[in-house]
């Protein structure tokens, strides 16, 4: 079953429900108080009737002021007036039933003659037809001498309720036949935006994320709309970015084995005579060697971190040494390219828990990638500083910089914001990680044209 008729099945059931739970209610509360009203009234009709007896007939023969009696009851009232004898006889009815007939049989008669008024509805045996009766006892102090009965037909009670009950009856079908068009109307605002990401939803599984999602209302499901097109917006990117380093990488290997392959050939034909050209090739394959194995390790550190699997080796680290290390591998390069390149540290920098190859791969990836970018006569600058409750190590470059534009992008994977650049795009993603990883934060600011600087925060 779908969702919209699952809505508007249950929008309208849970309507037909209260609706329902009201028209019973109405009609039983019309019911009752039109049979109540005309209860009441023959009730105070007779209550009056007993009292004008007693107040005004004491002590006077029943039988012999019967007709006085039956003109004065019946004169300012419609009901049928009888009066009975404590035997149950009938003495007189203002309808013209005729006398002698025995009314002991009826319940409220029977009570009155012991001294108690009560009503009795029912129908008549003859006319089937619907009537209420009450009957108050005549007493002559105290004792009963007879009874005065008012009774009343409810056929046009009842046809009035019956009228009342098939209008509200009427009215509770509009209602729900009102509310299954507004349902269906409410439901289909939902399900259309529902069907919108259904669509959208299954172009992309079968690989088409250019698909926009229309958002038709500002709620819950336009931002699922929202969130779902920014989705797909991060998947082609993901799925270009992709695309590119696969390139970049295609050709970042070629390039390498391009060379290697042809030095072995020159070395094998002219390498035997020619001893400088044979520790040139030598020197060469060495390094286009390194080259290739660094961009095989940064690849399997991308599979080992996007599946979970690397595993860090925490020890006491002392930052000071590391950096020194570090600058004393790469100033020679930083010499080579007319680069100035500097290592400021506070003295009283603490030891800290930390995967030293690890820490050692992200300062070491950062400053190639400033060596890379700086211009001859540039500055790279490095400086370890303590704040309250952490170290902060800044690596601060006067290359190139980076576009605004690729600002928030250069940490994700693959992304690189020079295209022409060497490299595979993972250094600063797997870098990201690793302080990720040592519970701290790596954060890049940089200007076009002034360089670049590089924040590495981590806790003490």
């Amino acid at each position: 079953m779908g969702i919209q008729k699952r809505l508007v099945g249950s929008y309208v059931t849970v309507i037909t429900i209260t609706v329902l739970i009201l028209e019973i209610f109405l009609i039983i509360s019309v019911r009752y108080y039109y049979l109540h009203n005309v209860e009441r009234a023959l009730w105070n009709q007779a209550e009056l009737s007993a009292s004008f007896f007693q107040q005004y007939f004491t002590g006077e023969d029943l039988e012999k002021q019967s007709d006085r009696l039956l003109k004065g009851f019946a004169h300012n009232s419609e009901a049928q007036v009888q009066i009975i004898l404590p035997s149950g006889r009938l003495l007189q009815d203002s309808s013209g039933l005729p006398g002698n007939n025995n009314m002991a049989e009826y319940t409220d008669v029977q009570e009155a003659i012991i001294g108690q008024p009560s009503t009795w509805k029912g129908k008549v045996a003859s006319t089937r037809e619907d009537i209420l009766a009450v009957s108050f006892p005549l007493q002559t102090n105290g004792i009963t001498v007879g009874v005065v009965r008012f009774v009343t037909s409810l056929t046009e009670t009842l046809n009035t309720i019956n009228r009342i009950a098939a209008i509200l009856i009427g009215v509770g079908l509009l209602v729900i036949a009102i509310v299954t068009v507004l349902g269906l109307l409410l439901s289909w605002t939902i399900t259309r935006s529902i069907r919108d990401l259904k669509r959208a939803a299954d172009r992309m599984t079968e690989g088409d994320f250019s698909i926009k999602v229309r958002k038709r209302y500002q709620d819950e499901l336009g931002s699922l709309a929202d969130t779902l097109n920014m989705m797909a917006n991060r998947i082609l990117k993901s799925e270009q970015l992709k695309n590119d380093f696969i390139s970049s990488v295609s050709h970042e290997l070629r390039t390498p084995l391009t060379s290697i392959k042809g030095w072995i050939i020159t070395m094998k034909s002219n390498g035997a005579d020619n001893k400088p050209l044979l520790l040139e090739g030598l020197e060469i394959i060495d390094s286009e060697s390194d080259r290739l194995a660094h961009m095989v390790d940064e690849l399997l550190d991308f599979s080992k971190m996007d599946n979970g699997r690397i595993v860090m080796h925490f020890g006491p680290v002392h930052l000071p040494e590391l950096l020194d290390h570090i600058g004393r591998q790469l100033a020679p390069r930083a010499t080579r390219q007319g680069i100035s390149f500097e290592i400021e540290m506070d003295k009283n920098i603490p030891v800290i828990q930390a995967d030293e190859n690890r820490m050692k791969q992200v300062f070491i990836n950062i400053i190639d990638n400033s060596l890379k970018f700086t211009a001859p006569f540039g500055r790279i600058v490095v400086q370890a500083h303590t704040p309250p409750g952490q170290i902060v190590i800044t690596i601060e470059d006067t290359g190139s910089g980076i576009a605004e534009g690729d600002l928030e992008y250069v940490l994700e994977k693959f992304y690189k914001a020079n295209q022409n650049a060497s490299g595979s795009g993972l250094g600063l993603s797997i870098s990201a990680q690793i302080i990720k990883l040592h519970y701290g934060e790596l954060r890049i600011t940089s200007e076009m044209g002034r360089g670049t600087t590089v924040s590495i925060y981590l806790p003490t």
